[in-house]
Formats: structure tokens, C-alpha cells, sequence
């Protein structure tokens, strides 16, 4: 039990002073890197220098740079917060702190990264404020940021610069191995989770030879899946697009000019890299993790086939209408017609125009159209279809699995938006006062806070246990929908 109202902590750079809320302490903006300014742009993560006296972690640090996220209108507005200096931090929430020194009872330490894309984000955001979620379970949970968009994600291989968010997720991992004793974690039970671009993360760290032989469990939520990592050649075309926009030519080293222009600067031209590459039906931004770079040695499908899930407790799922996030208020894909439709999927997978037809033919929804189609379609090309694989793969090796499918809809829902991306959000966390002005979640019933508190719990008690505790979520079973666990 905390009992002191600024517990402070020691870690490996120097002592940190939190704060207690609801009697869990949390601990926020601690540094795991140094700040990514200067030479330290576009540079791997560094080691924050150590500090004198006591850091004051009571509240979170400043976002990475960032434009505002495109699921603004589905989400709920932010405030823009970022700023590069002091923007590598992370959070602790822990209910329960040691007694002089480290314990035999350590609890178990969730690891979560947000999602936005790639380029959008932050784990100081209110909205994932996980105190509520390690009371429910008796666990450590720990958020981060990480760097976004072409801060994050550049790819100048032959100037070292590569993945570097994906650099700056396994450095947290690391600061988690070396300093969550002295919060009453215990490193040797890691669960790492995430959400959209962060279940991505999460299961490529715990695929990566690198960073998943730390790893015991994988949560992922609405991970991605039919985007593949980036391909190197995409990559390197959609750095020489940025640089021109920017001005500047692709010599021999353009990084002392990119360190020294404004991160405003940076932003814009991204935005206008993002028109410039545009393709309708596509969630894929212009940069984001490249395959054969730093932590993606292969693709997901190669790595479970290698067996490098194999040992790791699963809990996976998706919403009911993914793609209605990124559709219900885009005006171009609201007007497609079915044959625009048909040929947007036959180029994306063999066989996507008949699989369009067949979704048309057989629409559930009474006077489905176009657009309605096209999104059922490709939330199970983008998210669905790949979750339930790897669920598959990984229940049929014998691994212990658990999916869910998130079915909760606002009653008053004018886009028409359904159990959409990231709906699961709110109530991952607890955190439902923290949505007061979100379409995708709506009024805060009475009903609400009830499903918040049950998704919460088996969240936390899966963190635990590997098992999560709701009533009727049984382990899944390769190929047996009947096995997915719904929550509405």
C-alpha cells in the first residue's frame, strides 16, 4: 500500500518524485533517452544524462513533433503539446511501491505503446492515463512516447538513419529491464501491448530476436495487419520525395541541414509528402517501420512461421467496424461507387474484386451501399483477417490465446460509425471521462462505465496471469469463431 503522497524512486539516472492518485503512485515524463535535439536528431536513442537533486514526475512530458491525427473526428479534439526537447519520456502507474528495497511479490509490468499511425501520438495523453488499469489487476503499467512521422521513421540507411522510433520502443524496453525493480516490477514477467500502430510495434518487439526473448506476453488491439512493414525501396523513394519538398538535394549529407531546420518546418513537408503519395482506400502513411531495418528482420507471416511467438501468451482482437474511423467523414470514399469499390481491393489482394462482390451480394446491413460495403470489406482486409491469423497459427502450435472483437457502438451515432478504430480505448484504460467530446464513444452511461470496468480487469488479470478474467472468455481455439469473446 503507498501511503506517502510524493513517493520518490531511484533510478539509474538520478531519483524521481511522483504522486499518488486513488492510491496508485504515478510517476510521469521520466527521461529514458536523452532529448532529440541537435546532433541527437535522427540519431538513435542516447542515454538521458543523470541528474542532481529529484526530477518532478507528476506530470507528463511534452508529445514528439506532430501534425494533428487524422482520427480527430472520431476520437476527440487534443491540444497541440508537443515539442522535441524533453519529448522521450515515459510513464510509470504502480499500486503498490517497495518497502526499502526490492521485494519477493514484484508485480507484473504492462508496456503499452499508442497508436496514430506513425505519426501522431503520445503516451502522456490523458486518454491513456493507466492508473485505473493497474489497480484493477495489481500491475505496473508503463506508457511511452515515441518518435513519429520523418523524425521518426526517415530512411537514410546509409546514414545510420533507420526505424528510430522502433529504436526509441526498444530503448523503453530496455530502461523497463534495468530500473522497474525500484517501482516493484518485476522485469522477468513483461508483457508489452499497443494499439493500431503500437499493437504493430508490440508484436514485432516480441517477434524481434532482439527484444522478444524479454517479452512473456503480447497484447494487441487493432493491429494493422494487412500493411506490411514498409519496403525499403517505398522508403527510400518516399526520402527523396521528402528532402525535395524540403529543398534540400540528396548528397552526401544532408543531415546537418535537417537537424537545423525548424520541426514546423519538418511537419509540413510531411503533410504535403502524405498528398503527394495518396491512395484512396489506403491507411498506410508515407513513412513508418521499414522491413530489413532495425527491428524488422522479416515480416510478421515469416516470424511465426520461425516459431519466434512460440512460448508467448496472446491476447489479440479488433472492433467490430475498423475502417469506419478513416471513412464515415471522407467525402471521397462516402461517394464511391461499387465498381470504383471492386477495383480499389483487386488492388490490393488476389481475388479482392470477387471477395468485394460476394461482401456486396451478401451485405447484412439492410440498403448497404458502396461505401458500407467497402468499409466491412476492408476493416477485414486491414485488420481483421490478419488478427484471426496469427490468433490461428499461434493457438493451433498450442500457445495460450485469447481474442475478442469489440462491439460497443454509441446509441447516437449520426456518422453512422459503429464499433469503430479505437473504440476499445476508452475502456482498455478506464479512462471514459477522459472522451467528453468523442462521436466514437458518445454518452458515458451507466452501461459504459460497466463495460469499462470488465474490459479493464481481464486486461490487467491476463497482464497477471496470462488469463483474462470476464466471464465466458475461453481460450481461443484455432478456426472456431465461436471462440472470440465479444464485448458490447
Amino acid at each position: 500500500m503507498i501511503v506517502r503522497e510524493r513517493p520518490v524512486v531511484d533510478t539509474e539516472s538520478g531519483s524521481v518524485r511522483g504522486i499518488v492518485e486513488d492510491g496508485v503512485a504515478a510517476f510521469r515524463g521520466i527521461p529514458y533517452a536523452a532529448s532529440p535535439l541537435g546532433d541527437r536528431r535522427f540519431a538513435a536513442p542516447a542515454q538521458h544524462p543523470d541528474w542532481s537533486g529529484q526530477w518532478d514526475a507528476a506530470c507528463p512530458g511534452p508529445s514528439v513533433p506532430q501534425a494533428p491525427s487524422r482520427l480527430e473526428a472520431v476520437m476527440g479534439h487534443r491540444t497541440p503539446d508537443w515539442n522535441e526537447d524533453g519529448s522521450l519520456t515515459l510513464n510509470v502507474w504502480t499500486p503498490r511501491l517497495p518497502a526499502g528495497g526490492p521485494t519477493p511479490h514484484a508485480l507484473p509490468v504492462l508496456v503499452w505503446f499508442h497508436g496514430g499511425g506513425f505519426t501522431s501520438g503520445s503516451g502522456g495523453w490523458d486518454w491513456y492515463d493507466g492508473r485505473n488499469l493497474a489497480a484493477a489487476g495489481d500491475i505496473i503499467v508503463v506508457t511511452a512516447n515515441y518518435r513519429v512521422g520523418p523524425l521518426g521513421y526517415l530512411y537514410l540507411p546509409e546514414l545510420g538513419i533507420e526505424n528510430l522510433g522502433v529504436q526509441d520502443q526498444a530503448a523503453v524496453l530496455t530502461w523497463v529491464k534495468r530500473n522497474i525493480t525500484a517501482f516493484g516490477g518485476d522485469p522477468g514477467n513483461l508483457t508489452v501491448g499497443g494499439q493500431s500502430a503500437g499493437a504493430f510495434s508490440a508484436l514485432y518487439l516480441a517477434l524481434s530476436p532482439v527484444t522478444g526473448p524479454e517479452i512473456k506476453r503480447v497484447i494487441t488491439q487493432s493491429g494493422p495487419w494487412g500493411l506490411p512493414p514498409q519496403d525499403p525501396g517505398e522508403a527510400a523513394d518516399h526520402a527523396r520525395r521528402f528532402l525535395k519538398i524540403l529543398g534540400l538535394e540528396r548528397g552526401p549529407d544532408p543531415i546537418a541541414t535537417l537537424r537545423a531546420i525548424p520541426a514546423e518546418r519538418l511537419l509540413t513537408a510531411y503533410q504535403q509528402l502524405a498528398q503527394d503519395v495518396f491512395r484512396p482506400g489506403s491507411v498506410a502513411p508515407p513513412m513508418y517501420p521499414v522491413l530489413g531495418a532495425f527491428g524488422m528482420p522479416e515480416a510478421w507471416e515469416q516470424a511465426l512461421a520461425c516459431g519466434r511467438l512460440d512460448g508467448k501468451q496472446l491476447l489479440t482482437g479488433t472492433t467490430r467496424n475498423e475502417m469506419a474511423a478513416f471513412f464515415a467523414f471522407d467525402p471521397r470514399i462516402q461517394a464511391v461507387t461499387a465498381a470504383q469499390a471492386s477495383s480499389i481491393v483487386a488492388g490490393q489482394i488476389d481475388g479482392g474484386a470477387e471477395r468485394f462482390d460476394r461482401a456486396a451480394a451478401a451485405a447484412r446491413l439492410p440498403h448497404a451501399t458502396p461505401s458500407d460495403v467497402f468499409t466491412e470489406v476492408e476493416t477485414e482486409i486491414i485488420f481483421r483477417d490478419g488478427a484471426l491469423a496469427i490468433a490461428d497459427h499461434h493457438a493451433a502450435a498450442g500457445n495460450p490465446t485469447y481474442v475478442y472483437q469489440f462491439d460497443y457502438a454509441p446509441a447516437q451515432d449520426p456518422a453512422h460509425l459503429g464499433a469503430a478504430h479505437c473504440v476499445e480505448l476508452p475502456f482498455f484504460f478506464d479512462t471514459i471521462d477522459a472522451y467528453p467530446d468523442s462521436p466514437m464513444l458518445g454518452e458515458a452511461t451507466v452501461a459504459a462505465r460497466s463495460l469499462g470496468h470488465t474490459f479493464s480487469h481481464a486486461v490487467a488479470a491476463f497482464t497477471a496471469s496470462g488469463r483474462p478474467a470476464a466471464d465466458q472468455w475461453h481460450p481461443y481455439e484455432a478456426a472456431n469463431p465461436a471462440t472470440i469473446r465479444h464485448f458490447a
